[in-house]
């Protein structure tokens, strides 16, 4: 390991495992069909369980390609494609062809789409409120800072492996 690296192999393996655990605690946690609900229940808005994490996907990535939103949500492109589809019919959100790739389709959200985000984020924002009652805000402020770092650093290495 070159003298420019800042973590010890032999310190790095099982914290990645204790790293590992936990991410498996939270996106289980997150993909719990309940929590979705819960959420919308919270936010006071009437919305599919399914098209739930689209449309918040939307609004975050916007103007997204329908392939690329179908592979950030885990879902098939022909499933995915659908599901905007209904988010189009209901007003939240458009199809259009990407200016800059005209064979690409993506989505973005609508006006009452982003209304409709706003109140789910705003939910989010109070369930939030209770999770971290007992932090102090420094800590908060840390763990924003190094999931940031920590999501910006996989997407280079990704990115970096891909190329």
């Amino acid at each position: 390991m070159s003298s420019t690296k800042k973590v010890q192999n032999t310190h790095i393996g099982p914290q990645i495992r204790a790293l590992h655990g936990a991410l498996l605690d939270i996106v289980s946690l997150m993909n719990k069909p309940q929590r979705d609900e819960e959420l919308v229940r919270e936010a006071g808005i009437a919305l599919d369980r399914a098209l739930f994490p689209l449309l918040v996907s939307i609004e975050r990535l916007g103007p997204v390609g329908i392939v690329e939103l179908a592979e950030r949500v885990g879902r098939d492109y022909t499933t995915v494609s659908r599901q905007v589809a209904k988010l189009e019919s209901l007003g939240l959100a458009e199809r259009r062809q990407s200016a800059a790739d005209r064979r690409v389709n993506e989505a973005v959200v609508t006006a009452k789409g982003k209304a409709m985000t706003d109140r789910i984020d705003a939910a989010r924002e109070r369930i939030a409120a209770a999770v971290f009652s007992s932090w102090d805000p420094y800590e908060v402020d840390e763990l924003v800072r190094l999931m940031r770092k920590f999501a910006d650093a996989m997407k280079e290495e990704r990115q970096g492996g891909e190329g």
